[in-house]
């Protein structure tokens, strides 16, 4: 088997050596905090405490969208969490988050704080305060909540599975590759043969299924992810082509793609967003230039 060794598991497993390649230096087999550190709170009513990974990206494009609808209580103060130097460890993020992983959010426009963690159930809370993009008659509500468990249901095999063996683990196992290869063409196909009937990924409408499957489908297949659409052959999931590109022209969604995004053209990435001003001046390429 290529690039593996046989391995014979022990009988209880002990952690004593790191692992994970690239993120080994922020994997352990505990939970809870590692040092004090208390969150900043902006002057908004909503804080986000994220990274433009796929999985924050759901979330500032939401917020992206809410405001262009004109919900005025959608402003939000981003904040960059960097997950490469363990700040999802610090005690302030895992009072928000106990399970340590961005993006997390605090509404503090009530009497009450209130905590909401994991992408999914933060885009179904926003959905249902603001009264947008879920729909409210029950077969078309559960078409799309049933889109948003599946990519919460799938994701982790093309990240953590496909994306972590073909692009990060230290070895290439051939074994691994295949295996999760061969899983994420099954939900493209699965993805693309519903949008073969459909606009959008629940119907005929723009929703929260969209705006979770985006960030991870659609920019597989754009190129954005992994260096892999040769190696998947993207090109053959034509319906999925269609949609992410019309998922793309969306201003909002350009917009929350930038934020909090420590990666690719300067221009693009904009590590804290208090104001949608900061979309014009403060960007990193402005904040360079004016050093």
């Amino acid at each position: 088997m290529s690039g593996s060794s046989e391995y014979t598991p022990p009988k209880v497993w002990t952690w004593n050596k790191a692992n994970g390649g690239q993120f080994a230096s922020i994997n352990r087999p505990i939970a809870g905090p590692t040092h004090d550190k208390e969150l900043p709170i902006g002057r908004h009513p909503l804080q986000l405490y994220s990274l433009g990974t796929p999985n924050g990206q759901k979330v500032t494009i939401l917020l992206e969208e809410l405001l262009a609808l004109g919900h005025s209580g959608a402003e939000y103060d981003a904040w960059l969490i960097k997950i490469g130097d363990g700040d999802q460890f610090g005690s302030g993020f895992v009072a928000v988050n106990p399970n340590s992983k961005i993006p997390a959010l605090m509404d503090r426009s009530g009497p009450k704080p209130i905590r909401v963690f994991e992408s999914g159930a933060i885009l179904t809370y926003l959905a249902e305060k603001f009264g947008a993009f879920l729909p409210t008659e029950p077969s078309e509500r559960a078409e799309c909540l049933s889109w948003l468990f599946w990519q919460m249901g799938s994701a982790p095999y093309l990240g953590g599975g496909f994306g972590h063996f073909y692009a990060y683990a230290p070895t290439k196992i051939e074994y691994a590759i295949d295996r999760f290869a061969m899983e994420v063409k099954r939900q493209l196909d699965v993805l693309d043969r519903r949008l073969a009937e459909s606009e959008y990924v629940a119907g005929s409408r723009y929703t929260i299924a969209d705006i979770a499957i985006w960030p991870w489908y659609g920019g597989l297949v754009k190129g954005w992810t992994y260096g892999a659409s040769e190696f998947l052959q993207v090109e053959d999931y034509k319906n999925v082509l269609r949609w992410a590109d019309i998922i793309h022209s969306r201003p909002a969604v350009q917009r929350g793609r930038m934020v909090n995004r420590l990666s690719g053209d300067p221009s693009s990435q904009l590590h804290e967003r208090h104001d949608a001003s900061d979309f014009d001046t403060r960007t990193q390429d402005k904040l360079a230039a004016a050093e």
